[in-house]
């Protein structure tokens, strides 16, 4: 993870009036090898971003960051990297009208499936990029690293995705639990729905309740079950439900598991302990410890706890991230590092807030 290159990058920010936008920009103006050249917003264009977020007006004016525009008014021979933080199904034609000198680092669901059909049944659209499909790398980062090294495109990870399968896939790897019977209880923040005007996201429709939402059904499950599947060398079908809850942010998932033959929780934490052995943003605790979202709040780790479950042969993973760095933006930072040759950690050195 040495750096490659000094010159700073020079990034576009495709979608900066979002939450993820939001953050790409308050993480990346303390990123020493990074220039914010250009920043995109259609509803908002001619707008700064002060005034969309009053929380970064400061930042706007000591960074000297560019106005919002529309997309059709970025100059792409300025632009090293790309990172479009689109609304679902908007993005693949994006980035297919971007010329192939520009690294694409994309939040959203376009790029993360493989198969082109199953984008379809899911997303109720035919896939518009299928030749940009074929080398789009997922970017997982701990378990992807090499690929997104060599990447052009790199399709970060759903949020939900992220919690469940950077905790799944090694044990899958490591054949230390079963393909079959797999859990995923998870709930997460309102902000993981979006910025846009929603009746579900009302706060006299969050508050004081929790809610199941996509169940069956959730747009997340193919890509959790293409990664595990990926994992166990065959087809993992999953039950994955999610919840809505009345915080801004964060994600916890509870993951039930049936451990292999002869394979105790013990075993299972010692193998996800040493897998991610060094790595910087994810952490395995010891026997006892639960991991919470406020552990995780405003930071790029992902902190994991596993409990042996009361019924015998049976595992409880504990898996929490903020949603809005870990399930996203702070993932797509790191995923830029790798692409660009820099130390990982760089500009993501934050630490949580607690309480």
């Amino acid at each position: 993870m040495t750096s490659k290159q000094t010159a700073k990058v020079r990034v576009a920010i495709i979608g900066a009036s979002g939450y993820t936008g939001a953050e790409l920009v308050r993480l990346l103006v303390r990123h020493p090898l990074v220039d914010i050249v250009a920043m995109t917003a259609d509803r908002k264009a001619g707008k700064t971003l002060g005034s969309v977020f009053p929380h970064l007006a400061a930042v706007e004016r000591e960074a000297t960051l560019p106005g919002l525009t529309a997309i059709d008014a970025v100059d792409w021979t300025d632009i090293d990297v790309a990172f479009c933080g689109l609304p679902h199904g908007t993005t693949q034609q994006v980035v297919a009208a971007m010329p192939s000198t520009v690294k694409v680092i994309d939040l959203s669901a376009d790029f993360r499936l493989r198969d082109v059909a199953t984008y379809a049944e899911w997303y109720g659209d035919s896939h518009k990029a299928p030749e940009l499909q074929k080398e789009a790398v997922y970017g997982l980062t701990e378990l992807a690293r090499e690929d997104i090294s060599r990447a052009r495109l790199v399709s970060c990870p759903g949020c939900y995705p992220t919690s469940c399968l950077l905790p799944l896939v090694p044990l899958l790897e490591a054949n230390v639990i079963k393909s079959v019977d797999i859990i995923i209880d998870a709930k997460s923040g309102v902000s993981g729905a979006g910025r846009a005007a929603k009746e579900g996201s009302l706060f006299a429709e969050v508050s004081e309740g929790v809610h199941a939402y996509g169940v069956a059904k959730h747009r997340h499950a193919p890509e959790i079950e293409q990664a595990l599947s990926l994992a166990a060398g065959g087809t993992v079908t999953a039950n994955f439900t999610p919840h809505l809850m009345p915080m801004n942010r964060g994600i916890l998932s509870s993951i039930y598991v049936r451990l292999a033959e002869g394979v105790s929780a013990d075993d299972a934490r010692t193998a996800l302990a040493r897998r991610y052995d060094g790595e910087p943003f994810v952490h395995v605790l010891e026997s006892g410890f639960a991991p919470a979202t406020r552990h995780v709040r405003g930071s790029n780790n992902c902190i994991i706890g596993v409990f042996a479950d009361r019924v015998p042969g049976r595992a409880i993973v504990l898996s929490v991230i903020d949603n809005l760095i870990k399930g996203a933006s702070g993932q797509a930072i790191q995923n830029m590092n790798v692409v660009c040759g820099f130390d990982e950690t760089t500009g993501l050195q934050q630490q949580a807030l607690f309480p």
